[in-house]
């Protein structure tokens, strides 16, 4: 008899609790702003961030632009909103890296025993990861236009195109969050999360005109999320059509990240 009265507390004590809305917000918060202390006491993070993308748009605008030729357009005008748009993509891939460090640190071992929603801990990393994109796209912005971009449709949909990139880069967190909660170690995160990304990115129209690319890589590169992005934050910069990519861009980050943050918070909840 005693062994079952012993049991009922145990049992009572793991039952998980449902917080309210507000406190998983508060503790979606807090997380997010011990992630984002976390980047600014190790500077490197920050700069490793911002390098690449001004790597890539040195290199594509001196050594490879001139041989680059896109119809109707100047092509630092037309390299720059899909530079954005890898920017916020390969910056994604930090969550699942940044998770992956947590937890062989024990952290998230740490964070699981806390009285704590257990979606708020995956939605403090991605909300960090947004900011410090906000802050790099605003470099890319900056270095862009120290190399010739402009913005040529106004100043509301130039907000609305940052808001249109920010929006897949979070989206994508959710895809990397998963992976860096499945992997062993920060090497292998790092590795899952380029792998995926490196062909999306280079067979789109990040760079150059699809049409350049052979008939089945085209059939490819024409419905893939980073091509609709890219191309509508390149309409929203430079006019153009818009509505078909921004409704597909929009489609595939909902879509994103229905599928994949339940599919993160259940491994995050299940170890």
């Amino acid at each position: 008899m005693s062994a079952v009265s012993n049991k009922a507390p145990i049992a009572a004590a793991v039952k998980p609790v449902k917080l309210p809305t507000s406190a998983v917000v508060v503790d979606a918060m807090v997380v997010a702003r011990r992630n984002l202390i976390r980047i600014a006491r190790t500077p490197e993070l920050l700069v490793f961030a911002t390098v690449q993308p001004v790597v890539f748009v040195l290199l594509f605008r001196y050594v490879f632009g001139g041989s680059i030729k896109v119809p109707g357009t100047n092509y630092v005008d037309y390299l720059i909103p899909g530079i954005i748009v890898q920017t916020v993509v390969f910056g994604a891939t930090s969550t699942a890296v940044g998770l992956s460090q947590d937890m062989s640190k024990g952290i998230i071992d740490r964070f699981r025993s806390l009285p704590m929603a257990r979606s708020a801990v995956l939605a403090g990393r991605t909300i960090a990861d947004l900011v410090r994109n906000i802050f790099v796209v605003g470099l890319m912005i900056g270095v862009g236009t120290a190399v010739g971009f402009r913005f040529h449709n106004g100043f509301v949909p130039a907000v609305a195109a940052i808001l249109v990139a920010l929006m897949l880069g979070y989206c994508l967190s959710w895809v990397f969050a998963l992976i860096g909660l499945s992997v062993p170690d920060p090497e292998s995160a790092q590795l899952a999360g380029f792998l995926p990304i490196f062909p999306l990115v280079f067979a789109s129209s990040v760079f150059t005109s699809i049409k350049s690319m052979p008939g089945w890589l085209q059939a490819f590169a024409k419905v893939q999320p980073i091509t609709r992005a890219a191309n509508t934050v390149r309409a929203l910069t430079q006019g153009g059509a818009i509505t078909r990519d921004l409704l597909w861009t929009i489609a595939w980050s909902l879509a994103t990240v229905a599928v994949f943050a339940p599919l993160a918070v259940r491994r995050y909840r299940n170890g």
